[in-house]
């Protein structure tokens, strides 16, 4: 249940077992959003996104929950109950425990109770998607976007073009723009309507002239807005329908960020498909390969080869999904 809103402070603390989705609709009754949001809203709580320290689509504007978690109550194995749940934004009595558990995935205790700095529901909201030729455009487009609506830019995503098709087919979505090799979206939230939209319509009239977007369309009505935004969110299930699906979240530096999706795709050749999708707005890309049955073979292929890989480029073989138990053997990566 949700304990206590502090709608001045802007503050809410809640039980570990509140779902996403519902603590961000009964925010905004109080003029407050999440800071995070991700497509599993709907079923994942905020105990367990703590305790993976979950990134979703708008870590980029509003940080990771290192920073958005004020405090923390948690049971210890022994059954001890540790009352971390301070709301001030500023205590320097002591060691940040809390950030300890933040990221634990449950092996240092249960996260029972969560505080959390929750920001301004925005008043204007606009979506821009975009049609791109190549990787090397995508970082263009987003260092445009950074210097054009950096005070209002809320997510940066990218998909590539396998992606998209696997999602128009199995949810039979229209596409929005023509067919190109790789799809961005690009959000901004702000206060003023008009001021923002304008910005973005600049953004993207830049991003054509300059030959860095082929094609794009802006949205700003809500329900407009969500039907572009259900495309990326039904990426993730779309793609298992096609097949095994194996699932890689990991962080690459920017320049190396797609890189591995055709460096995967030359090692496995025709034995499977691989298709990337994520966050390019903080260097998380999303890996999914799809062989048509399990083939121990292929696998063998992939890993431990994709951590070597990342690991190879200084990234990181676990971005917001959690260790599990399928990495703690690859964490030397």
């Amino acid at each position: 249940k949700i304990i206590n809103i502090d709608s001045a402070a802007g503050v809410l603390t809640c039980q570990s077992g509140c779902v996403l989705e519902t603590l961000d609709q009964t925010l905004e009754q109080h003029g407050l959003m999440m800071p995070l949001d991700m497509g599993s809203k709907g079923s994942c709580n905020i105990g367990g996104n703590v305790s993976t320290n979950a990134g979703g689509l708008r870590l980029l504007r509003y940080g990771s929950l290192h920073g958005t978690i004020l405090g923390l109550e948690l049971v210890q194995a022994n059954g001890d109950i540790l009352d971390l749940l301070s709301t001030l934004k500023k205590d320097n009595t002591g060691y940040h425990l809390k950030n300890l558990f933040i990221g634990s995935e449950g092996t240092l205790g249960m996260i029972t109770a969560v505080a959390i700095q929750c920001p301004p529901f925005p008043k204007a909201v606009n979506l821009a998607f975009l049609g791109v030729n190549s990787f090397e455009k995508v970082i263009d487009t987003f260092q445009l976007a950074k210097s054009m609506v950096s005070e209002v830019l809320s997510a940066t995503e990218m998909i590539d073009a396998k992606s998209i098709d696997a999602c128009l087919e199995q949810f039979g979505f229209k596409r929005p723009v023509g067919n190109y090799p790789f799809y961005m979206l690009i959000e901004t939230q702000g206060s003023h309507m008009a001021h923002d939209e304008e910005k973005l319509q600049n953004f993207l009239q830049k991003a054509i002239d300059c030959g860095i977007v082929e094609d794009g369309v802006v949205a700003s009505e809500p329900s407009k807005i969500r039907q572009l935004w259900e495309i990326r969110e039904k990426v993730p299930v779309a793609i298992p329908k096609m097949g095994y699906t194996l699932k890689y979240d990991v962080s690459l530096p920017l320049k190396y960020f797609y890189s591995v999706v055709p460096e995967i795709q030359n090692r496995i050749g025709d034995e499977g498909i691989a298709f990337g999708y994520g966050h390019v707005g903080d260097g998380n890309i999303h890996l999914n390969i799809v062989l048509p049955k399990f083939k121990q073979e292929v696998v063998d292929k992939i890993e431990p080869y994709v951590y070597e890989f990342v690991s190879k480029y200084k990234g990181s073989i676990s971005a917001e999904h959690g260790v599990g138990f399928r990495k703690r053997e690859y964490l030397h990566f």
